[in-house]
């Protein structure tokens, strides 16, 4: 990740540096992506980049939870503890699904970014840090369980970390498979209520 004075700069120094760093990642990958083109593009020093991270691969990691962060904040917060029942508990998760994905499909740079990070990730750093962008969900993903629970749409017969486990796993499936094989616009739906229910089958109670 970048180091605490990488977010002591300007907002639009930090934005300018990103920005190029998105663009080469997201037109190259992680293994094509030229550090040099990076710094030509955001204007600054080979010396300011290794002072504001530490390798390439932790400005990677950096672009890529901006993104994520982006994001979520377009698609909105899943009301899942407003769930009255499972019914609407799992269509709330269907629905933020549905509003993330469409999101994706007009993103583009985004969505290149994501499917490298989702198919690519084969180096123990950026396993790594995939891993980090993973534990950032947890919290959420505690809330959302807990609410499950509360109204009888998640199962509670096994432990929560086994089932958050599980819910990761299956995601990153979903994710990575919507990403690199897209289905039509009026196919889209369709699908990700499919995929939603192989979820709810494993989870529910």
């Amino acid at each position: 990740m970048a180091r605490p004075r990488f977010h002591r700069l300007p907002t639009e120094q930090q934005e300018a540096l990103l920005d190029a760093a998105l663009e080469e990642f997201a037109a190259h990958g992680y293994g094509g992506a030229s550090l040099n083109r990076i710094i030509a593009a955001a204007g600054v020093s080979k010396g300011a980049m290794y002072y504001y991270f530490d390798s390439k691969v932790d400005l990677y990691a950096d672009v890529i939870r901006r993104q994520l962060e982006r994001l979520f904040e377009s698609s909105g917060p899943i009301p899942v503890t407003d769930a009255a029942d499972p019914e609407g508990f799992w269509d709330a998760i269907e629905q933020a699904y549905l509003r993330l994905m469409a999101l994706m499909a007009e993103t583009p740079t985004t969505t290149a970014l994501l499917r490298d990070w989702l198919t690519g990730a084969a180096s123990p750093a950026l396993r790594e840090a995939q891993r980090n962008a993973e534990r950032a969900t947890l919290p959420w993903l505690e809330e959302t369980v807990a609410a499950g629970r509360r109204i009888g749409a998640i199962r509670t017969d096994l432990s929560a970390d086994f089932l958050i486990a599980v819910a990761l796993g299956m995601g990153q499936a979903m994710d990575t498979w919507l990403i690199t094989q897209p289905p039509a616009e009026t196919e889209l739906a369709p699908h990700i209520h499919a995929l939603i229910d192989m979820m709810r089958r494993a989870l529910s109670a």
